[in-house]
């Protein structure tokens, strides 16, 4: 499988002219339901007393290219100390009738895991750090699954340079922690971590994930886990499914990165919104059939 740019240029740049992101937008978590495009999305103001301050917008569209934004961050920084430097890297995930956000939390020097839930995608309330930093130290990459399995709510979560699964009874207290996947191939050899939330196929589950080789060059990979078991890989591709070739995706805050948090499945037609170079939002799009057959 291979994704294929939607466009040459990114779906959504950075808007000069609002200062919560007037640096860039990246790194955004995607939801589709009843014909709408959600995005939330990682913005960027630099400062030089303040400087990489991370908030979190939404944006919506009807066509999944040509989007509209609120004026004003659905997330901002500082609400509570570790969360003083930003809320990063937002992936959402609809269950029963609640959305859930699962993000980083940023203290300037340590990562941590939070959450947030919401009934219309633009209020949120915090609930705040699921893992405890003295578990797992810094962690991130945080996905829940959109569907209990066993009984239990999974999440996807990355103490570097793995990819681990937890589940938990009540989103409250999570155990049963275990690694499910470690840097295999050369373009990921440095660290992988999750990168959309999981895809529900008839095959398994679809997991989009990025991987960091030796000269720290960010590339995306597709791996499919067992429905009723997700710590069970079922297939992973050896070769990258999207890696760093436009300009916009080799030059930015952060050189030589395709990043995602979200990625919508419409029947076989995977829609995959990355981050590049830390700066801007591009989409690609895949055939699923060959990958999951």
């Amino acid at each position: 499988m291979k994704l294929k740019r939607a466009a040459d240029d990114p779906v959504l740049s950075p808007r000069k002219n609002i200062t919560w992101e007037k640096d860039a937008v990246f790194n955004c978590g995607v939801h589709f339901e009843d014909g709408v495009y959600h995005l939330l999305y990682r913005a960027v103001s630099h400062k030089k007393d303040d400087p990489n301050r991370s908030s979190i917008g939404y944006a919506y569209s009807k066509d999944g290219v040509n989007f509209k934004r609120r004026e004003k961050p659905v997330l901002s920084p500082g609400a509570s100390a570790e969360e003083a430097q930003g809320v990063e890297d937002p992936r959402i995930t609809k269950i029963d009738d609640k959305y859930y956000m699962l993000y980083t939390a940023y203290d300037s020097n340590k990562t941590r895991i939070a959450m947030a839930v919401s009934g219309d995608l633009i209020n949120w309330q915090r609930k705040g750090i699921v893992l405890d930093w003295e578990l797992f130290g810094n962690n991130k990459d945080a996905a829940l699954f959109p569907e209990k399995i066993n009984g239990r709510y999974i999440m996807l979560h990355r103490p570097e340079p793995d990819i681990y699964v937890s589940s938990s009874r009540d989103l409250k207290k999570w155990d049963n922690h275990r690694c499910i996947m470690k840097p295999k191939y050369g373009w990921e050899e440095k660290k992988i971590g999750a990168g959309a939330q999981p895809l529900k196929t008839e095959k398994g589950w679809l997991l989009i994930y990025h991987g960091v080789d030796s000269d720290s060059v960010y590339r995306l990979g597709a791996a499919l886990l067992d429905l009723e078991n997700p710590t069970k890989v079922v297939k992973r591709q050896s070769a990258p499914i999207l890696e760093p070739e436009t300009d916009w995706e080799l030059t930015g805050d952060v050189n030589n990165v395709v990043f995602t948090c979200g990625a919508v499945l419409r029947d076989n037609q995977l829609e995959v919104y990355y981050g590049g170079a830390d700066k801007v939002i591009g989409l690609a799009r895949a055939d699923i059939g060959d990958f999951i057959n």
